[in-house]
């Protein structure tokens, strides 16, 4: 294959030039597996926390919520032609049981986007064993689609889960509940709601989420117990969780459901505000970082080119003299760049790949965490190389085009 005059003397500088073409060259790689290693960190840390946040938390939860008056309510009680006003409004109690519970379930089943989606009866109740007393509540599922939505097997330390649809008055406690009230499986608790009487159950199984807030107050029960244990009949359910193909469209989808229900739907980025916030200060210092890097490769490669410019400026001039135009000459130097940017770009893309492996083989053992979590996400590496060729173009540019000004006669008199 013949290649341009150009391109030869782009190839002849830069090998004439090693060690500062590899110089520049591992600016560019330590740029590019930087900006791998970085983005690689951030993604996995984000997808562990936000998987962490979604073993407890659904998409989307429809519930009733107290409202709080406002003229239109005492415009529909007094119909005339008064003007209302309303001065310190307080929240009005609503009822926790959602009317029709199970036909709203099936409308919002007819969503294509949602995968999965499981009535719930919460209750706050009391537990107690022997002279011990505990505060919690209880979610009164049907297990197998719990199961679905939060993969609650994963985190069974004793017993059965599926247990709750064969033992009468079975109860799934969490590991918080179960040190404190010295329990296990096959004990029996006696757990006593707001309303209805104390009622004797068994634990059938222990999970533990490593969320202490979660683990030492939530037990689930079949969702038909947890009804009988707060004395209400079989239509009543107190939530509706929902999960969505992708949980990035969960604010629009539950703005739609409220308007379709009337019900608060609050999802999954409301409940974890804080959450969410930590993920953007945190990719805004790590973009900061990798900026800062790929700036430092590009002004190695500015310096760099404009010295073999300085060097080689009697051999530009004899170019010019010979008939190379000024965009002739800038295609020399902006190709040095290039191919620098290229082989940093391979380089750096094993590099970076080497050391995101090695990290994520760094054990930490916290909770359900037992390794650094690293995400292998192909568009990195094909945006670490955009930027790394980009950065080296920007660099090579100026000092290009330096070199396209010269005076052949000026530098060969002078």
């Amino acid at each position: 294959m013949k290649i341009s005059v150009n391109t030869e003397i782009a190839f002849t500088y830069l090998a004439s030039r090693k060690k500062q073409t590899i110089v520049a060259s591992l600016g560019v790689m330590f740029g590019i597996s930087m900006f791998i290693f970085m983005q690689s960190l951030m993604k996995g840390t984000n997808d562990y926390f936000e998987k962490a946040s979604f073993s407890s938390t659904a998409h989307i939860r429809l519930y009733s919520e107290n409202k709080v008056a406002d003229t239109h309510m005492l415009t529909s009680f007094l119909q005339d032609s008064s003007v209302k006003i309303l001065t310190n409004p307080k929240q009005l109690k609503q009822t926790l049981g959602l009317n029709n519970p199970y036909g709203i379930i099936n409308n919002i089943k007819k969503n294509k986007q949602v995968v999965a989606v499981t009535p719930q009866v919460s209750a706050q109740v009391m537990y107690s064993s022997g002279s011990v007393t505990l505060n919690g509540n209880v979610a009164g599922v049907s297990i197998d689609e719990e199961d679905k939505m939060f993969d609650v097997q994963t985190n069974m330390v004793a017993g059965n889960l599926h247990d709750l649809n064969r033992v009468n008055n079975g109860l799934l406690i969490g590991k918080g509940i179960a040190d404190k009230l010295s329990l296990h499986v096959g004990d029996n608790i006696t757990v006593r709601a707001v309303t209805g009487n104390p009622v004797v159950m068994r634990v059938v199984g222990i999970y533990a989420t490593t969320i202490k807030q979660i683990d030492e107050t939530r037990s689930y029960a079949n969702i038909v117990q947890a009804q009988n244990l707060l004395g209400k009949d079989r239509s009543y359910v107190t939530d509706i969780k929902i999960n969505l193909a992708d949980y990035n469209n969960a604010p629009k989808v539950a703005r739609d459901l409220e308007i379709i229900t009337g019900y608060k739907a609050e999802d999954w980025v409301q409940s974890n505000e804080q959450l969410k916030a930590a993920f953007k200060i945190r990719a805004i210092i790590l973009n900061s970082v990798i900026g800062v890097i790929l700036l430092v490769a590009g002004f190695g490669i500015y310096n760099i080119l404009n010295m073999t410019i300085y060097e080689k400026i009697k051999e530009i001039a004899i170019l010019k003299a010979t008939g190379f135009s000024g965009p002739a000459v800038i295609s020399i130097f902006l190709q040095q760049a290039v191919y620098i940017g290229l082989i940093g770009a391979v380089v750096g893309i094993i590099f970076g790949f080497s050391i995101t492996f090695m990290v994520s083989r760094i054990y930490i053992g916290a909770g359900t965490l037992k390794y650094l979590p690293m995400s292998f996400y192909v568009p990195h590496y094909v945006e670490a190389v955009i930027f790394g060729v980009i950065t080296t173009i920007a660099a090579g540019y100026f000092p290009a085009r330096k070199a396209s000004k010269v005076d052949p006669v000026t530098i060969i008199r002078g």
